[in-house]
């Protein structure tokens, strides 16, 4: 059975989450943020997120504001998300 490393997500009344396991933070505006993690590639939506603390040596992420939504992607890895459009059309 694979080992991993354990991921830790909290959220309070939607408006602050804490998340330890992040590894790289793909793109990120206050409607989305799409984040590496070592659970897989994960998408915040809400309204006025911001990130308050991030910490990739650590793994860890802090942002507040309004989360309507978190979920789980099967995509490869964020960083082909948060890459420019001329990049991908280039490739």
């Amino acid at each position: 059975m694979e080992q991993r490393a354990q991921q830790k997500l909290a959220l309070v009344d939607r408006k602050h989450l804490v998340l330890a396991g992040v590894s790289h933070v793909g793109s990120f505006d206050e409607r989305e943020i799409i984040l590496d993690t070592n659970m897989g590639v994960l998408v915040l939506k809400g309204e006025g997120l911001n990130i308050t603390k991030l910490n990739l040596d650590e793994g860890t992420l802090s942002v507040e504001g309004f989360i309507s939504a978190m979920e789980y992607k099967e995509a490869k890895s964020a960083r082909a998300k948060g890459k420019s459009m001329l990049s991908r059309l280039v490739k």
